[in-house]
């Protein structure tokens, strides 16, 4: 559990919630609790890493619901997670300050950081920047990071950790991602 002090939040703490595993549904679980804090009211923001995509599902029904905001920071191609080009080390810092700035202006009550711990896979953005990140949010904030590789350093941060784990997926043979429910 974390040794830092966090400010008042949305249920009395603000807390820290990741999504990690190589199973299917980290984004899926974050954009449930949104739904959920939207029906209360809450204004969200999802800030989605390496995503660049126009057609994912969720960007649609965030526009019905006016209190989920969703912005996307990434090409419409995946990122060599092995040789990052210089453009999404870009696209990744501009997403990094842009996330610490909404996290500080006071117009979000959550703010869920879409496939953050990839990007610390990828060494788009450096482990300890997100730690000074995590260490400074502040009052009525739930802050969500998603994505698989999640380090120990962000764990041992974080109030709730959930791991996804893969025990059978239809990818394995051979069908691809579809539309309506991987994206």
């Amino acid at each position: 559990m974390s040794t830092s002090t966090r400010c008042s939040g949305l249920s009395g703490d603000v807390l820290i919630h990741v999504y990690t595993g190589d199973g299917k549904g980290k984004t899926t679980a974050a954009l449930g609790l949104a739904l959920r804090a939207s029906g209360h009211g809450r204004r969200i923001l999802v800030i989605q890493f390496m995503k660049g995509k126009i057609d994912y599902g969720e960007l649609a029904s965030s526009k019905k619901l006016g209190t989920v905001e969703i912005i996307q920071f990434g090409r419409p191609d995946f990122v060599d997670l092995k040789n990052p080009s210089q453009e999404d080390r870009d696209l990744a810092r501009e997403a990094f300050v842009f996330a610490n700035e909404a996290l500080h202006s006071e117009k979000y009550d959550m703010i869920i950081l879409d496939e953050m711990n990839v990007a610390l896979a990828a060494h788009l953005i450096p482990v300890e920047e997100v730690l000074e990140l995590l260490r400074a949010i502040p009052e009525n904030i739930e802050l969500v990071l998603t994505g698989r590789w999640a380090p120990e350093k962000i764990l041992a941060e974080a109030d709730y950790v959930t791991e996804m784990r893969e025990i059978k997926h239809p990818f394995k043979r051979g069908i691809v991602g579809r539309k309506g429910v991987e994206w």
